[in-house]
């Protein structure tokens, strides 16, 4: 498999098309993109709806190469969701709420929302690894959630029949986990191949007796690959990533999430040198079953799909590359999870990509 990395990105000889440039500066703006990675805690699922991984991270073009050198994103992430019964009981369990065992029945609905910031700033190597080009990046969020609590419990304690009505709300500001990822790609003319690892530090943050928190209280390792199919002739590109998460115990709960898998992809079309729309979505699975001493919900398995599209923009800049894309996700079929709709903006900059070299005459 042949490396990108030792010769410019640029296309030359017969496969240079209308869509160059736009190949060329799509380069540098795939892992910006992509490296998304932190979890607002009112949004995702495993221990009371929480995982590490956001579905949505990895979508059109997540396995081309970049240009060498640095490079930096900001990534605005905007999420709405709800759920029922199930994870808000879930919630108060793990608050310490609930303690006990008992006979009842929970009409309830948690509604959150977000508003998050994203820095990455990403350095990728000119000196090929494994014959690859290796990328290094870490995420850094901040921002804040908002999260409320609407619930019934209707229950029988002894011969007793009893209905309580509670509403409660929280909100929180601040950091959250901080996240570093290493990925190699390997290009192969229109075919490139990407693996990556990441893990989840658990600094953000956290405390088991809030509602809403940035942090997910533990670490967590997550590993995966991706394929890249991209004609720069034809302006075509499809785009998939697979990937597992292993989460450790969280120590102030004694709560465990099952194995996590996620598969992203995306599909989009080059208009022009700088416009390109696109079909994105994602599946998530949760495989295992969660445990620990502090899981009092048995099994919990979380699930949920997501659709939507997306739109980019290539900036014309000088020694440097732009790009702006707006894309957005309705989730559907989900279980065990706070689900809804979420959005992401991204204005990303890098360096330029080499000219190519004038042809022989």
């Amino acid at each position: 498999m042949r490396s990108a990395q030792c010769r410019p990105i640029a296309i030359d000889g017969e496969r240079r098309g209308i869509f160059r440039g736009a190949y060329e500066k799509s380069f540098a703006f795939t892992f910006m993109l992509t490296l998304t990675l932190f979890a607002p805690n009112l949004a995702h699922a495993d221990e009371t709806g929480i995982s590490m991984w956001v579905p949505g991270f990895f979508g059109s073009l997540s396995a081309t190469p970049q240009t060498p050198g640095f490079a930096f994103a900001n990534i605005f992430y905007a999420p709405s969701v709800g759920a029922g019964g199930s994870v808000v009981f879930a919630r108060q369990v793990t608050r310490g709420d609930i303690t006990a065992n008992f006979n009842g029945n929970l009409n309830a609905r948690l509604d959150g929302r977000a508003d998050l910031y994203l820095a990455i700033p990403s350095y990728t190597f000119s000196t090929p690894v494994l014959g690859a080009q290796a990328v290094i990046a870490m995420a850094i969020p901040y921002g804040g959630s908002f999260a409320g609590v609407n619930a019934t419990l209707n229950g029988v304690v002894g011969p007793r029949e009893f209905t309580v009505s509670r509403g409660t709300s929280d909100n929180v500001l601040g950091f959250g986990d901080f996240l570093p990822m290493f990925s190699l790609r390997w290009n192969a003319g229109v075919n490139n191949y990407m693996a990556y690892v990441t893990t989840n530090i658990p600094i953000g943050v956290y405390n088991p007796n809030n509602l809403v928190n940035l942090g997910i209280g533990h670490a967590a390792t997550d590993a995966g690959g991706g394929y890249t199919y991209f004609n720069p002739q034809t302006g075509n590109e499809l785009s998939g990533t697979l990937g597992f998460t292993y989460n450790y115990k969280n120590p102030q709960t004694q709560y465990q999430n099952g194995v996590d898998m996620h598969f992203d992809w995306g599909a989009s079309h080059f208009l022009t040198k700088q416009w390109q729309i696109g079909a994105v979505g994602y599946a998530y699975q949760e495989l295992s079953c969660d445990s620990g001493a502090g899981d009092r919900v048995g099994c919990f398995e979380s699930r949920v799909f997501g659709a939507g599209g997306q739109v980019g923009y290539i900036i014309p800049m000088r020694k440097l590359q732009g790009y702006l894309n707006v894309k957005a996700y309705k989730e559907f079929d989900g279980e065990n999870r706070p689900y809804g709709w979420n959005a992401w903006l991204t204005f990303a900059i890098s360096q330029a990509a080499p000219a190519p070299l004038p042809a022989a005459q």
